[in-house]
């Protein structure tokens, strides 16, 4: 039945009625074109350390060196893009069309030069990097940005060449424990730019349970929202001048985002976010939102609205003032990168859609994630609805190949996506015919 179910699914993928699964199932169910909604009312309380579905599972995938092609809707051709690569994790695609990694494994920075394969190195000698922006936006940037774990630097750009000159810190003193990834973002206006700092823990378990001179005088002097101690600066976005001057938060109560985007069209940040652990199979969603400025989306005291997290002491007046995010996506998937497709290539429905790499779950009882998904938009909103676009990287219940990490609009229209598990890049591209049945 299951099979059968799955079949459905792959012959449904290519219109609007694509079979619909549960937000609490696991990877046996995805399958391209699979649809999910996971809406705040459906969320379980949270579970009791122990449980049937105890809260502390560690059950990470072993990682088998099997490459093999993912499975992407009907009419969608998969091509093994690169290999071979240490730990690639963002993607971006310059304005002349050549296309960055972050190569964390190896601190380096490599590109591929429009219509190539072939990796040229653009830096060297970085620390874990992960976020990239061009600036200033449009044709002609003259510098790219890198984010690490303690600090936001930048290089002098030119097209189709090595970094023009060494690295200048632009953003200094990030605090780098715990959640590590500082992926970046260009205001469309360039007057700024966005870096994501996570959390310093899960949920903020070794903070005091009142600031020195009390809650009311701290909150009274800081963002809406924003945790003390060794918290101070953490779970936000925050925003900078392209010199590095003006660090200030844009907004707070995101436990770790991971990867974060501009809308094209709106000019909206965006943002995947991995929300906390510990609370059960399905306590927490993740989830994908617009950030918006001056908002608490309610990490470490509450989730998903003025839902509280039981292990810590309570904020009873920031109930009324969580923001609720737009798109749930399934608990403990671990979405890292986002972008929006605004290219040709694809049929037009996907464009104004994004696209979100799930990394994939690792404290949870069944397995999650590990694909790419896609979230749907109509006039520029998000339906709720979010897509298995892209799956396949599970091997069974204990063992995945893949973990996608970064996706980006390749110059010709095609979808790229890397994975850091056997360090590959893939290119989706649209042919328009469906795949010959085997026999």
């Amino acid at each position: 039945m299951r099979r059968l179910i799955l079949c459905l699914a792959m012959i449904l993928a290519t219109g609007p009625a694509a079979l619909a699964a549960s937000p609490f199932d696991d990877w046996r169910a995805d399958a391209p074109g699979v649809t999910r909604r996971y809406e705040p009312a459906q969320i379980p309380p949270p579970r009791p350390s122990g449980g049937p579905e105890a809260a502390d599972v560690v059950n990470p995938a072993r990682i088998v060196r099997q490459i093999k092609p993912p499975r992407a809707p009907p009419g969608f051709q998969v091509r093994l893009f690169a290999s071979g690569l240490a730990r690639p994790r963002a993607l971006r695609t310059a304005p002349d069309g050549d296309v960055f990694v972050a190569e964390t494994g190896s601190g380096r920075i490599l590109y591929f030069p429009k219509d190539s394969a072939k990796a040229k190195v653009f830096a060297t000698g970085l620390s874990r990097p992960y976020g990239i922006g061009f600036w200033p936006p449009g044709p002609a940037p003259r510098f790219v940005y890198v984010g690490e774990p303690t600090r936001v630097v930048r290089f002098p750009y030119r097209p189709g060449a090595p970094a023009a000159g060494p690295a200048q810190t632009i953003v200094p003193g990030i605090p780098g424990n715990h959640h590590w990834t500082r992926d970046l973002a260009v205001a469309p206006d360039g007057k700024a730019l966005f870096v994501a700092i996570g959390s310093g823990s899960n949920e903020a378990g070794d903070m005091q349970r009142s600031p020195p001179g009390g809650v009311a005088a701290f909150a009274a002097t800081h963002p809406l929202g924003e945790a003390w101690g060794p918290e101070v600066g953490r779970a936000q976005v925050r925003v900078f001048d392209p010199d590095g001057r003006g660090l200030r938060t844009w907004a707070t109560g995101l436990r770790n985002c991971s990867g974060i985007t501009v809308q094209p069209g709106t000019g909206s940040l965006w943002c995947a976010v991995n929300e906390r652990d510990g609370l059960g199979d399905n306590t927490p969603p993740d989830y994908v939102t617009a950030v918006r400025r001056g908002a608490f989306y309610g990490w470490p005291w509450f989730y998903i609205g003025d839902h509280p997290d039981p292990r810590i002491p309570g904020r009873p007046d920031l109930k009324d003032k969580v923001t609720v995010p737009e798109v749930l996506l399934q608990a403990h998937t671990a979405p890292l990168g986002i972008v929006f497709y605004d290219g040709a290539q694809f049929p037009a429905r996907y464009r104004g859609d994004a696209f979100v790499a799930e990394h994939g779950s690792w404290n949870r009882t069944r397995r999650v994630g590990y694909k790419v998904v896609r979230v749907r938009f109509s006039g520029g909103r998000p339906t709720g609805a979010v897509e298995d676009f892209l799956t396949g990287f599970v091997i069974s219940d204990a063992a995945a190949w893949g973990r996608p990490v970064g996706v980006t609009v390749a110059a010709d229209g095609a979808l790229l996506v890397s994975e850091d598990a056997s360090g590959t890049i893939w290119r989706i591209s649209w042919t328009g015919a469906a795949p010959a049945r085997g026999r």
